[in-house]
């Protein structure tokens, strides 16, 4: 049964095409398995619930009419501001707050675990002409606005707001900056609900939502020892599709394919305090597997075609119930662009728990950190993805003090887990390509610019003087289910068949590198190439501390605790990057190399020499048998149904012979759209 929605209907009828409803929630009320929502253009100010779901074979869709026509928002316009008394550009108005109902996002401060506390913000928001404003702490900030450097905007800093409470009428109070503008006159409107499209129980599973402009909720922090809220999400469920919309403005978060809530361990590390934040993380997910977490109840959501940006905190965001889902063709950009939240769980995508999650054909830049996979990427395969300009702005005169302790930015941070996770035909431009402290990674056939971090670092939990390393899980094969858990051992890493780039360093970034190179979290290295695996050992030299007997009552000895061994053919190394020495066919190419990345009306195109520069060479083609098993989990380098892969086909799924071309094109003739 089709179900019709249309905010322009003279008063909200039954749903029929002669008498839709007015409401989209109105439709969420009755739509059953195999039911279509249409909705047609228009502005729905509310908080979409569904009440039900569908299955997996009569799924409920919520499609909008006209591609991004209907826009579902979390804000309400203001036109009642008033000037504040002897002040040109700053505005007061009172709202009263029966507006909110039991949340009221400028009484509700921003908070979780991993949030950086002295950070100072409410989950509301105010917009001016579709562009968030800078929050400060009191009136003064208003009146005097300075500008915050190290945002990617630095002239928009000037238009601040303030709020408090007037609790003789119950109304909140905000007042702005507006530069001049006259807000009753411009498109203003505050952030007011929490979700826009987001079931408020647990299990309501195969929605499809398509087509829609999602933008302006006030969402909270999204930890993942937290309940995980989005603007959109599926709320503990199974067999989501999000397709072709676009979503923006989120205070926190955009999309969450996030974990349910536990009571007893909510923000616990916040609230708690006695426990630290990790041993709180394996609790909630040893828990979430008592409670139902499974490869049957949970994830296989798929992502595709949105446009994702300009979100305080995540574009994405997940842990435990984005298992198993696939997340592709997306453009993901300008995240956490204003800096004015902090911590430790911030990225265009940031996961917890990526088990056999595919992230493919996604356009990821100008976020402060770009992918994210924290914990558990199990099976995780990042393929033919874009990433670009991911770190803190590039005019930014950066250095230590301006960190927020977890480095200025990357592509790909991959953090703690045990793999196996594989990176394959990437093209990754930033300074700063992969962070890694971690094991279990395999890279093949990328093209890498920027320089790896952390590598043999960011393990321990930032105790001063106690031993803290970081125990994290890993799993039964293809499954959710807890094998065991164990520290970072380093190393076990395999790299083959890529090209490395070394960039002009940046001044700014030097500044960085020098003052971090004894920091636990990050080196900031800025030199491109394998050569952060320098002192690993090949796996002869690392099977050897094993000849013998190593059993019960044998000498005593570091052998398993010793850094696991490294892998490496087929690499080609341009403007002095630099393998690793143990890297026996490295090849260095001379002259100098170039690429550029440049935009026309959306499309971005790539142009290098590097193909021209290549030798002829012999790399061989590579499949799951050449990468082996990641140590921990004993998994191969496999699809999630647990058949091979053979890269035989390159960034455009063009095939590759038996001796293809290191890199991610096959057949590059100097410039190429992406």
């Amino acid at each position: 049964m089709t179900i019709y929605v249309n905010a322009t209907a003279k008063r909200s009828g039954h749903g029929t095409k002669e008498s839709p409803f007015k409401r989209i929630n109105d439709a969420a009320q009755v739509a059953k398995p195999g039911d279509e929502v249409l909705v047609a253009p228009g502005i729905y100010r509310e908080y979409v619930n569904p009440k039900n779901g569908g299955t997996e074979d009569a799924r409920i869709t919520y499609r909008s009419e006209k591609p991004l026509g209907a826009v579902i928002s979390g804000a309400e316009p203001v036109k009642n501001w008033k000037p504040l008394e002897g002040s040109k550009n700053v505005w007061v108005a009172r709202i009263p707050n029966g507006i909110f109902g039991d949340y009221n996002p400028y009484k509700t401060l921003v908070s979780g675990d991993w949030f950086i506390a002295t950070f100072i913000a409410h989950t509301g928001d105010v917009f001016l002409n579709n562009k968030s404003l800078y929050e400060v702490t009191d009136l003064e900030g208003v009146k005097n606005p300075v500008v915050y450097e190290i945002s990617w905007d630095p002239d928009f800093t000037v238009y601040t707001w303030y709020t408090e409470q007037d609790e003789s009428t119950n109304e909140t109070i905000i007042y702005a900056n507006f530069q001049g503008k006259d807000p009753n006159k411009e498109d203003v409107e505050i952030a007011v609900r929490e979700n826009c499209f987001y079931p408020s129980e647990e299990g309501k599973g195969y929605i499809t939502l398509s087509g829609f402009n999602v933008t302006k909720a006030a969402t909270q922090w999204a930890p993942p020892t937290a309940y995980q809220e989005g603007m959109i999400g599926p709320h503990w469920s199974k067999g989501w599709i999000i397709e072709d919309c676009e979503v923006s403005h989120s205070k926190c978060s955009g999309i969450s394919l996030g974990k349910y809530k536990q009571p007893n361990n909510d923000n616990k590390w916040l609230k708690w305090k006695y426990k630290d934040g990790t041993q709180t993380e394996r609790d909630n997910i040893c828990q979430a597997q008592i409670e139902g977490w499974t490869k049957e109840n949970i994830g296989s959501h798929i992502i595709r075609r949105c446009d994702i940006h300009d979100c305080g905190q995540t574009g994405i965001v997940g842990h435990l119930g984005g298992v198993f889902s696939i997340i592709e063709d997306n453009h993901i950009h300008n995240i956490n662009n204003k800096r004015n939240l902090a911590g430790a769980e911030i990225g265009g995508i940031k996961m917890h728990a990526a088990i056999d999650v595919i992230i493919r054909r996604n356009h990821f830049h100008h976020c402060s950190r770009g992918l994210w996979l924290d914990w558990q990427a199990q099976g995780t395969r990042v393929t033919q993805n874009l990433f670009h300009d991911n770190t803190l702005p590039a005019d930014y005169n950066c250095n230590i003090k301006n960190m927020d302790g977890l480095t200025p930015g990357e592509d790909v941070f991959l953090e703690v887990s045990h793999g196996p996770t594989l990176f394959d035909n990437n093209i990754l431009l930033s300074d700063h390509s992969f962070k890694l402290p971690t094991q279990g990674v395999a890279m093949v056939h990328n093209f890498i610019a920027g320089a790896f971090t952390a590598v043999g670092r960011g393990v321990n939990n930032g105790a001063v003087s106690k031993p803290a390393p970081r125990y994290t899980p890993y799993h039964v094969q293809h499954r959710t289910e807890v094998m065991g858990f164990m520290t970072i051992l380093h190393g076990d890493a395999r790299f083959y068949n890529n090209i490395f780039v070394q960039k002009e360093k940046r001044p700014g970034m030097v500044e960085i590198e020098a003052a971090n190179k004894n920091n636990e979290w990050t080196d900031a290295n800025l030199t491109c190439g394998t050569i952060p695996y320098d002192e690993y050992p090949t796996q002869a030299e690392w099977e050897k501390q094993f000849e013998g007997y190593c059993g019960m009552g044998s000498e005593a000895s570091d052998r398993y605790y010793n850094p696991l061994p490294v892998w490496a053919g087929g690499n080609v190394y341009f403007n002095g990057a630099v393998p690793m020495k143990k890297e026996t066919d490295a090849l260095k190419v001379d002259g100098k190399a170039t690429f550029e990345l440049t935009e026309k009306d959306g499309k971005y195109t790539f142009k290098t020499n590097v193909y021209d520069l290549l030798p002829k060479t012999n790399a061989a083609c590579i499949c799951t048998e050449t990468l082996g098993m990641a140590f921990e989990p004993e998994q191969k380098f496999e699809n999630p149904d647990g058949s091979q892969i053979v890269f035989n086909y390159d960034f455009f799924d063009n095939p590759r012979g038996a001796n293809p071309v290191p890199g991610p094109f096959e057949d590059f003739k100097g410039s190429v759209e992406l």
